[in-house]
């Protein structure tokens, strides 16, 4: 089982045994989640790709997997010699898995999923169209019964309380809040799944998931009960009284599915793109289910005031711990040999000496030249770039402190300066450019992130050129740095902005087997406080930019920009330096005005 056509073949002879003529592998977890715990990476196992995202579809003569732009390259790369097949999901001509699948397989046909790995919506939405071809979806775990050698386990990392001083919220204000919101919808219990949710409301965190500082379990609100299902050996005696003080009472992880069987005559709130359908499925004989969006998911996104100045604060120490990082990089990094993988190292050092710093959020991207034009791109030991002679690096990278959560994209020349291209600065500009427009934007409220998406491509879409990745991710507060409801992107989220909402202002432009150009700055939506005597009244918001580093100057091209730009551009790099200076030692300190000097 250690090469992946032996686990293609038992996943077929599983297949055969329980009737089944194709199998999905969901790159999912029961919980929904971004970064998913090893035990259940079972499309990554199955297919030999890593990216984050992607499906795998699987029948009795073919092996397929579908995933975005991002991955393309990385997909290529990793797929050799597995025998399975690129889907390329972004592009128009690329079919569906349940197109595919209606077309490949003849009526009756049997497709299996493990309704663990489905989200309600999809499971539902899934069925429908496989129905069309009087195709059958059924529910069977086929990947368990062969994945049995070196499986890792559900973590069993201790869960800890988030003190309130950083929350800004206790647990009971929290809870009353979604009862209210309970009682407005006329239900008797919300099931929450999804990880992120779940710390948030509880002001629970922990180590069970890379880069979020989450713990594995359900919950259950009642009326006058909350339910955490989790494994007991996540918590002690005083964990225990100290959740109970609180009106948490724990059960067994998997007593989940029994608990909502026995919900008689209850109404019964599940979120359909955040619940999964075996969860669905428990509630069925005995309750009423009630599909609709998580409230969570809505008051987590909204910052409170603690929230909101504890990620001011952390951005002062992650921009302190980037300017260290810059520096070393044209002044000492060039005395020994560096790669991709050295220098994530030597950041996350960097980071490490500030306080409050408990991990990154997000696995760093490192890109070198003609790396940094893989989105996603995930440098990995013996297959990384050394950083040699002159060229531009794209560096995503952000981190988890306990009083906030950053994500930066920075692209900035190494080597000589003499020899960076005009076209790099060409489109280093146009990113630039549509940064600055997205970061100036004024909106009135109940705007929709796809109505200002525009405002970051515009400038490139007059040169035919674009990105297909969004513009903007809500992000947590110690917490996911992917967050919802909102986004900044294209496609019609239907969740207006919201003040408090935090963002990512990202705009890229990627040239294949040459760059990446990245640029993102985190962004909070606040209220227009200055008058204007001819409004027509509406409220207004904008965004307050919350990071704090400087743009490699060097990459611009000056007389792409307009006045205003460089006015904006100007101020910007003064507010680093007057914010950071004074953090700094002497030496860099110096290397940052130099960095801040005003464009003309």
């Amino acid at each position: 089982m250690n090469t992946i056509p032996q686990r293609l073949s038992a996943l077929r002879e599983q297949m055969v045994r329980v009737g089944v003529d194709a199998y999905i592998v969901q790159g999912n977890d029961p919980h929904a989640s971004e970064y998913m715990a090893p035990h259940w990476q079972q499309m990554q196992w199955i297919t030999g790709f890593l990216g984050e995202t992607g499906t795998a579809v699987i029948t009795r003569d073919q092996a397929l997997l579908w995933t975005d732009s991002r991955y393309y390259l990385q997909a290529e790369q990793e797929l050799q010699e597995t025998t399975v097949a690129l889907m390329r999901a972004s592009e128009i001509d690329c079919p569906t898995i349940a197109q595919w699948l209606c077309a490949k397989l003849n009526p009756q046909a049997k497709v299996g999923v493990n309704a663990e790995m489905y989200s309600v919506a999809d499971y539902a939405d899934l069925k429908e169209q496989l129905a069309t071809a009087a195709l059958t979806l059924v529910s069977e775990d086929l990947i368990a019964p062969i994945w049995t050698l070196n499986r890792p386990d559900i973590p069993l990392h201790p869960l800890y309380l988030y003190d309130t001083t950083w929350a800004g919220e206790t647990v009971e204000s929290k809870l009353q809040r979604v009862r209210d919101e309970m009682h407005r919808q006329h239900c008797d219990a919300i099931v929450i799944a999804a990880l992120d949710e779940i710390g948030w409301l509880l002001n629970i965190r922990g180590t069970d998931v890379d880069y979020t500082p989450c713990v594995i379990a359900y919950c259950v609100v009642e009326n006058r009960r909350c339910t955490l299902f989790i494994d007991p050996r996540k918590t002690d005696t005083l964990t225990i009284t100290q959740l109970a003080a609180l009106g948490i009472t724990l059960l067994p992880y998997n007593e989940i599915y029994n608990y909502l069987a026995s919900l008689k005559d209850y109404t019964v709130m599940l979120d359909p793109k955040r619940v999964n359908e075996a969860l669905y499925e428990a509630v069925l004989p005995n309750a009423v289910r009630l599909l609709s969006p998580s409230p969570v998911q809505v008051m987590m996104s909204v910052k409170n005031a603690v929230e909101q100045e504890g990620t001011r604060q952390a951005m002062k120490r992650d921009a302190v711990a980037l300017t260290r990082f810059f520096h070393w990089l044209e002044t000492e990094a060039p005395a020994t040999p560096q790669t991709e993988i050295t220098l994530a190292q030597r950041l996350h050092e960097l980071r490490a000496e500030g306080d409050f710093f408990t991990d990154e959020s997000f696995c760093t991207i490192a890109g070198w030249k003609a790396n940094g034009a893989i989105v996603h791109y995930h440098a990995q030991e013996g297959q990384c770039a050394n950083i040699q002679g002159d060229g531009v690096l794209l560096l995503d990278s952000g981190g988890q402190y306990l009083d906030g959560t950053t994500d930066i994209t920075r692209t900035v020349w190494v080597g000589n300066e003499k020899n960076i291209p005009a076209e790099l600065k060409h489109d280093f500009t146009l990113v630039l450019k549509g940064h600055i427009a997205l970061a100036n934007a004024r909106f009135p409220k109940g705007t929709r992130g796809n109505q200002l998406d525009i405002l970051a491509h515009q400038y490139m879409w007059q040169e035919k050129i674009t990105f297909t990745h969004g513009t903007g991710h809500g992000v947590g507060h110690f917490m996911g740095c992917h967050e919802g409801p909102a986004n900044i992107r294209t496609d019609n989220n239907t969740n207006p902005i919201r003040l408090g909402n935090i963002f990512s202002d990202e705009p890229g432009i990627y040239r294949a087997g040459q760059y990446g150009i990245r640029t993102e700055n985190l962004v909070l939506t606040v209220p227009v406080t200055n008058d204007n005597p001819l409004s027509t009244g509406e409220d207004y918001y904008e965004f307050e930019t919350l990071t704090l580093c400087f743009y490699d100057t060097r990459l611009i091209d000056t007389s792409m920009l307009t006045e205003q730009e460089k006015q904006w551009l100007n101020s910007y790099h003064q507010r680093v330096l007057d914010t950071i200076g004074n953090m700094l030692t002497p030496d860099v300190q110096n290397y940052l005005k130099n960095k801040c000097k005003p464009i003309i």
